[in-house]
């Protein structure tokens, strides 16, 4: 693939800090993407921060801003579909029906469907998103990028080892799934599942880590994927990347990604990194 790939990413946007399109416009840029950034809500900041102000997008403007890219004939140019935390059920519908069009007009573009509804054992997305992403989105998805808590929703059973990840994993019979926050001791792991194959990456835990982790790394893997690259390959560069954004930023409020953009690119080994693969039990799903 020659030239920029263009990426539709669908999800939250901030006005301050790095989470949703904030930060996935950002790292697919350097990327070598053109980023074309549809908002699900518009928030001053993280809805963590004291005083946020902003509500979700109305379902009718989402669906006229993806209506228009049809129209103008965007689908047909487009290499993949990033979608992200939404601000209601109405618009994983929507989601759904531009992925068809664009699966439709572009044969091969991948869609990502980074699940963005819950963590630390608690749904925080608007009633009824968690059970229209796992109707309507799932089936679509040629990688899904959930958290533990996620995954253990989508897969209904717990997730709280390596094991159980990867066989949570593997039950969502999706071509690629990445896990991210796997436990593993005193460590993190990312894990991949892809091509009958499946890897864990993981460092160290990192204290007080700002917002925005998963946006970053789904955009990161997602970007490498479209590319051509290799799972383990994308896998081992993204989560190196997030674990070096990460540790500079350990109890900022947000990430310093513009500062460590470099790393985006050339990202360093941190201390205590692995990477192994697991045996695994399925094969591949294509």
């Amino acid at each position: 693939m020659t030239g920029p790939r263009n990426i539709l990413s669908i999800q939250s946007e901030v006005v301050v800090g790095h989470v949703g399109n904030s930060a996935a416009r950002f790292a697919l840029q350097v990327l070598g993407c053109e980023a074309w950034c549809v908002p699900t809500v518009l928030l001053s900041s993280h809805a963590a921060h004291k005083g946020v102000a902003g509500e979700p997008i109305s379902a009718a403007l989402v669906g006229k801003l993806l209506g228009a890219l049809e129209v103008q004939g965007h689908l047909a140019e487009c290499d993949g579909v990033l979608s992200g935390y939404l601000g209601s059920a109405e618009q994983a519908e929507l989601v759904a029906a531009t992925v068809g069009k664009a699966k439709a007009a572009r044969p091969g573009l991948l869609y990502c469907l980074d699940p963005a509804f819950g963590d630390d054992g608690r749904v925080y997305a608007r009633p009824g998103v968690a059970e229209a992403m796992a109707e309507k989105l799932l089936p679509l998805a040629d990688i899904i990028t959930p958290n533990v808590f996620e995954l253990s929703v989508l897969a209904n059973r717990p997730v709280a080892s390596i094991e159980a990840a990867l066989d949570a994993a593997e039950a969502l019979n999706r071509p690629i799934v990445v896990v991210t926050s796997v436990p593993d001791g005193d460590r993190l792991g990312t894990l991949i599942v892809a091509g009958g194959e499946a890897w864990l990456a993981s460092a160290p835990s990192v204290e007080n880590p700002p917002h925005g982790v998963g946006d970053l790394i789904a955009s990161l893997l997602f970007a490498r994927l479209v590319a051509g690259t290799p799972a383990v390959t994308a896998l081992d560069l993204a989560t190196r990347t997030t674990y070096h954004v990460l540790s500079v930023s350990a109890g900022a409020p947000e990430m310093n990604l513009i500062a460590e953009q470099q790393a985006l690119l050339s990202p360093p080994t941190p201390a205590g990194y692995r990477l192994v693969r697991l045996e695994t039990r399925r094969r591949a799903v294509g």
